[in-house]
């Protein structure tokens, strides 16, 4: 399985609204031009957010998105499954022999693993304490 942008400025465009909640909404234009991204496509990225209730949109001269939860609800797992459907390594494991069916499934749940125990809030606040360990993800 391999995350495509739609996934990674997904999930960049997630971290920063987290990184504001509660100071206001953030325009989609100051996020791309924050992290050198095209707005145009992370226009396209935001519908299916705010369509599964994940982002809310504020009109108006000041206005943009912010996160419709709370960053501790909201898992990268939920993130990447709206922006690039199911979390398949291989596709069509059910041909496999027993025993790369199992890897493949192990694989699976292993990617799930981490992408479903980790939180928006995880991410927001990653490396922002320099005392803070790192979280270690095993795969």
């Amino acid at each position: 399985m391999k995350i495509s942008t739609k996934g990674r400025y997904g999930l960049t465009i997630m971290i920063e609204l987290a990184k504001n909640a509660g100071k206001g909404p953030v325009s989609l234009k100051t996020i791309a031009q924050d992290n050198g991204l095209s707005e145009h496509y992370l226009e396209q990225l935001v519908a299916p957010l705010r369509n599964a209730s994940l982002v809310r949109s504020i009109r108006g001269a000041y206005g943009g998105y912010i996160l419709a939860k709370d960053s501790k609800d909201i898992t990268a797992g939920d993130i990447i499954r709206i922006l690039e459907g199911p979390i398949t390594p291989v596709e069509g494991i059910e041909d496999e022999d027993p025993a790369k069916q199992q890897l493949w499934i192990r694989v699976r749940d292993a990617v799930k693993n981490v992408l479903d125990t980790t939180t928006l809030d995880d991410l927001k606040n990653y490396g922002d304490d320099d005392s803070q360990e790192p979280h270690m993800f095993y795969i």
